[in-house]
């Protein structure tokens, strides 16, 4: 299984990842930790999965890369500078967006008030923001005075996603994205997801529907008690009989 050789962005050798998570212990509760020495890579223009089991930690390894959780020791780097244990407010204006697995949405806000919402640090970039978001998602264009609180869960998850990119970030961070959406919704968030990524933004997405997040990552981690246990490709861990064995049969269909 391959490990975290430096990736190739245009068949050119990147160096320098974009996020690099160093061997993190980190939990929420004194003496009890969730991550027991996670290791992770995201290159320029990666788009990151994260598979494992309930309880191994996916999403409290997004949350420690946006200051959620204490860190307990290991290291978090952005672009080779420490952003170990920063605030959100500051990973926002450093180029880190984030995308909540529940509550992703201002409900009693418009549309346009939530990607303004987004902007709240730089609210003089709200128009070339607006045009790149509605290039992905065209459906919001016509909507943006339609209150979030009337929107499906798949119009709710398209909102919340438009927000997080209305700070041009670096890197973004997905926690179940297809969480509670019908299949063919599923679909299109994946597909979301996917356009997001070709549009040059780095994604790191935690995924319970495990087989469909292999198929459109470029490499996959697979945690287990709080430690990426495999690593790879999509493809590799994919094909590959031991997790398929231990993981794929109850992870996703």
């Amino acid at each position: 299984m391959s490990t975290d050789a430096a990736a190739t962005t245009g068949g050119v050798a990147t160096d320098t990842p974009v996020v690099f998570i160093d061997d993190v212990h980190a939990g929420y509760l004194p003496g009890v930790n969730i991550l027991n020495g996670c290791t992770l890579t995201a290159h320029q223009g990666e788009l990151i999965g994260i598979i494992g089991p309930n309880g191994a930690g996916k999403s409290t390894l997004l949350k420690s890369i946006f200051g959620q959780v204490n860190i307990r020791s290991g290291s978090i780097s952005l672009d080779g500078e420490d952003i170990t244990g920063l605030k959100a407010n500051k990973l926002v204006a450093r180029g880190v967006g984030m995308i909540p697995q529940t509550n992703n949405v201002f409900p009693s806000l418009t549309i346009e008030e939530n990607l303004q919402m987004g902007l709240f640090q730089n609210p003089k970039i709200y128009d070339e923001r607006l045009e790149f978001v509605t290039g992905i998602f065209s459906e919001l264009k016509s909507r943006l005075k339609q209150r979030a609180g009337s929107l499906s869960g798949g119009e709710r998850q398209m909102v919340a996603m438009s927000r997080a990119l209305m700070m041009d970030p670096k890197v973004l961070l997905l926690d179940e994205p297809s969480a509670g959406l019908s299949p063919v919704r599923q679909d299109e968030a994946f597909i979301r997801v996917s356009e997001i990524n070709k549009a040059g933004v780095t994604c790191i997405m935690v995924e319970q529907n495990a087989r469909r997040c292999l198929q459109i990552c470029d490499r996959g981690y697979v945690l287990d008690q709080g430690r990426d246990a495999y690593t790879g490709s999509g493809r590799e861990l994919l094909n590959d009989p031991k997790v398929t064995e231990l993981y794929l049969g109850t992870l996703g269909t």
